[in-house]
């Protein structure tokens, strides 16, 4: 069976001002996540499936989903405040969607396979799909998952702060510990971040997660205990988001699961900022120049 590419597009782009999720990067117009579909199918991806908010559906299909709806199956879930959750009777009022955990769960409907989560908005790199794809057709199981990590110092932004899941692994690299560390940025007295109220030091190599995970369809019933649980104890914070990190971590700190950490040693890059854009377009081009992708466009014959 082959493998499904779940996809989070539902932000709001508050910091980019806009909608990054369809904003034009590539050489002949292409957005980031149609070189991530488009990565995805080399791989030997089967369908995607594209979490989204109603307010966005008819942009979303006209500028991102009729470009590949003749290139691979693909289905749409909608993440809202209030989406229902099986054994969740009341859902508080929020200022901000519930998060990336919350996402991966109201797709549970759709998915009976192993599943790579990524986001619209990300450029992870071909190996980075080719790696996954192989992981999930040969290895995942009900409680053994996967993330691609990528070293903390490919991941940063020229023009603002960032957060990333910062990881610990065993000598098997495995997952050990998940954190997640807020204001992560370059200094003078080197990579410093926030955690915990407290300003902590950062190594280059540190792996991070970048929201490419690979999942057993298992992983459903504990984000949906976990959540549950979140929203009671986060009745009071309507701005707490309940993180892919979150949930991973939780579960090896139980011994329930346990997360292979693949190394990728490639350039991540995406558009947190909108001063970030020129980048992903030269880059972009970069590749194409290279032969990565190809010249005249992605979907050209």
């Amino acid at each position: 069976m082959k493998p499904t590419l779940l996809v989070l597009a539902a932000g709001m782009g508050s910091r980019y001002g806009g909608l990054k999720q369809i904003d034009p990067v590539g050489v002949r117009g292409e957005t980031i996540l149609e070189y991530s579909v488009y990565d995805a199918v080399k791989a030997g991806f089967g369908k995607v499936v594209f979490i989204i908010r109603k307010s966005i559906e008819q942009v979303f299909r006209e500028k991102i989903g009729a470009t590949f709806d003749k290139v691979i199956p693909l289905e749409y879930v909608f993440q809202e405040f209030d989406t229902p959750i099986t054994g969740l009777h009341e859902i508080p009022a929020r200022e901000k969607p519930w998060g990336t955990g919350h996402a991966v769960l109201v797709a549970a409907p759709v998915i009976r396979e192993p599943f790579a989560v990524i986001n619209a908005d990300d450029f992870y790199g071909s190996e980075a799909f080719q790696a996954m794809a192989h992981f999930l057709v040969h290895y995942c199981k009900p409680t053994q998952h996967a993330m691609i990590g990528y070293e903390l110092c490919r991941t940063l932004s020229d023009f603002g702060a960032v957060s990333r899941g910062v990881c610990t692994s065993n000598k098997d690299l495995e997952l050990v510990r998940i954190v997640e560390t807020h204001c992560i940025q370059r200094s003078a007295h080197g990579l410093l971040g926030e955690r915990g109220g407290e300003t902590i030091r950062l190594e280059e190599k540190t792996p991070v997660s970048m929201n490419f995970w690979g999942f057993h369809p298992a992983i459903f019933e504990p984000l949906r205990t976990g959540f549950m649980q979140f929203v009671d104890e986060n009745r009071q914070h309507p701005k707490a988001e309940y993180y892919i990190p979150l949930v991973a971590d939780a579960l090896v700190q139980k011994g329930t699961a346990s997360f292979r950490i693949i190394p990728s040693q490639a350039q991540w890059f995406g558009v947190t900022y909108q001063e970030d854009r020129p980048f992903v377009v030269e880059s972009l081009k970069e590749l194409s120049r290279k032969g990565v992708y190809p010249a005249t466009g992605l979907w050209s014959k």
